[in-house]
């Protein structure tokens, strides 16, 4: 088997693709970010507790935020509402401080002082939007943002833009799917054509009998006008459950490796005596009243990763909980994940940047919808885990081109990680290695440069210690000689 070539690239510990696992004993495990504060309340006259399907673009030094705006359900709480939706902008500088500029280009009841960029009279609605920033080279500069939403004819559709905030209407992209959710857009460079990630159905038999389940696929298309069939994302005889959202992305430190955070649907048959101690039980009620999946079922958020963009590593332990229940909590719509990722300063005193994400939440509960902010270590999203006794990292035989090996680790005081580089004619091994940092250089007893450009295997001995990531690069490395050479 050909070695793999890595060269400078950052290569994280997401998936088994570098692994040689027959030798690997330490864990392959899935992190959770932390909850933090709402940086987003939906308390307009013309938003509500519908607000969801956010996306977050950056845009040289300005954060801009798309979502959509509605009412989901009627004072009395028997039926739908019938208010339409609109699709609404708010902008950032740092992640933070969200506002809502007022816009003046949509009315709501006799008024353009809001920050409505699309409704009823601009935009054949129909679901949520998703927004991008096209970076195909050959993109007109008109339509270099665009929207994509399902349409009232159950087409996926596109709007387009030059500035980011005077949409117009484009053309219908497809009819092959669904697209009741989120649907995701990007131009993908290597291999010349744009990709979406879209929503679907299919039959499976389920412990309730036959079910349609809610899929991902994906497709592509060189013009964004043209597109291929469908295709389901290959989890690789993974447990067949539903998923909504996706949020998939490409990793902004790795570009080569996608990520997503698809949303897991659950709706379990009947009404037990557990609902009836869930918070807001008494409203779950009146919701179900409706339609009954709408008390019964619940959701969370799982990870999952790609090196093509069709076949992809996805954890089934919850990379995001509903967490402790609250009043307006474990209810369909929790832990829907805005496709972002923001680099946000720490709390901590000179500590290094994190990463901010963002879940909506209220979702249907009769009070405004609110965004809230989530922080994870950068890198962080999952690491290869050794509780107190040690484990072994093996991997495949690679390629790669520096003179220095820099982790992304964490330990315990008493837990360590000691590397070993296996070349062609020799073996340079490191000094115990501890701390908690995005970026520690490996010292080694000999030069890593001799084994750039060679065929490398890495082993890795660990404790009471993750690893996020690595790459080599062309700092100048710490020498270490350890005692008696």
């Amino acid at each position: 088997m050909n070695p793999i070539v890595i060269g400078s690239r950052r290569e994280l510990f997401w998936d088994s693709h570098l692994l040689e696992t027959s030798r690997t004993s330490a864990e392959l495990k899935v992190q959770s970010p932390r909850i933090e504060e709402i940086v987003l309340l939906h308390d307009a006259p013309w938003e509500g507790d519908g607000c969801n399907a956010h996306s977050i673009i950056r845009d040289g030094d300005l954060y801009r935020m798309y979502y959509l705006a509605w009412k989901m359900l009627d004072a009395d709480i028997t039926r739908h509402s019938t208010r339409e939706t609109v699709v609404c902008y708010a902008e950032s500088k740092d992640g933070f401080r969200w506002e809502k500029p007022a816009l003046g280009i949509c009315e709501f009841e006799g008024s353009r002082d809001n920050n409505i960029i699309l409704d009823g009279n601009n935009c054949d609605q129909r679901d949520m939007p998703y927004v991008f920033m096209d970076e195909n080279p050959a993109c007109p500069a008109d339509e270099k943002f665009k929207i994509i939403r399902k349409d009232q004819k159950g087409c996926l559709c596109c709007y387009l833009s030059e500035d980011g905030i005077g949409f117009r209407k484009g053309w219908s992209m497809t009819d092959q799917g669904k697209f009741d959710t989120q649907n995701i857009a990007m131009w993908v460079p290597e291999i010349n054509a744009y990709m979406a990630y879209i929503r679907d159905l299919h039959d499976r038999p389920s412990l309730y009998g036959k079910s349609r389940v809610r899929d991902i696929r994906w497709t592509t298309s060189p013009d964004f006008k043209s597109w291929t069939t469908p295709q389901l994302l290959d989890f690789d005889g993974g447990e067949d459950y539903p998923l909504y959202v996706n949020a998939v992305q490409r990793y902004y430190r790795a570009p080569h490796q996608f990520v997503g955070f698809p949303s897991r649907y659950v709706e379990r048959k009947d009404w037990t005596a557990n609902y009836d101690q869930l918070a807001g039980a008494e409203l779950r009620r009146k919701i179900a009243g409706i339609h009954p999946r709408y008390g019964l079922s619940t959701t969370d958020c799982v990870f999952m990763t790609s090196r093509d963009g069709k076949r992809w590593h996805r954890f089934d332990e919850a990379f995001i909980r509903p967490g402790i229940e609250r009043v307006n909590n474990w209810v369909y719509g929790d832990c829907f994940p805005a496709p972002a990722m923001i680099e946000t300063p720490s709390p901590l005193e000179h500590a290094p940047n994190e990463l901010s994400l963002y879940c909506y939440e209220n979702h249907w509960r009769m009070i405004p919808a609110a965004l809230r902010r989530y922080s994870i270590r950068i890198d962080g999203f999952a690491s290869m885990h050794a509780g107190y006794a040690e484990k072994r990292v093996v991997t495949r035989p690679f390629v790669f081109h520096g003179n220095a090996l820099e982790i992304n680790v964490a330990t315990s005081a008493r837990g360590s990680v000691h590397i070993a580089l296996h070349g062609p004619d020799t073996v340079l091994h490191s000094c115990e290695i501890f701390g908690d940092t995005l970026s520690r250089i490996v010292p080694f007893d000999g030069d890593v440069a001799t084994l750039s450009g060679h065929e490398v295997v890495m082993e890795i001995a660990m404790r009471d210690a993750d690893l996020y990531s690595f790459r080599f690069t062309g700092h100048e490395t710490p020498d270490y000689r350890p005692q008696g050479h």
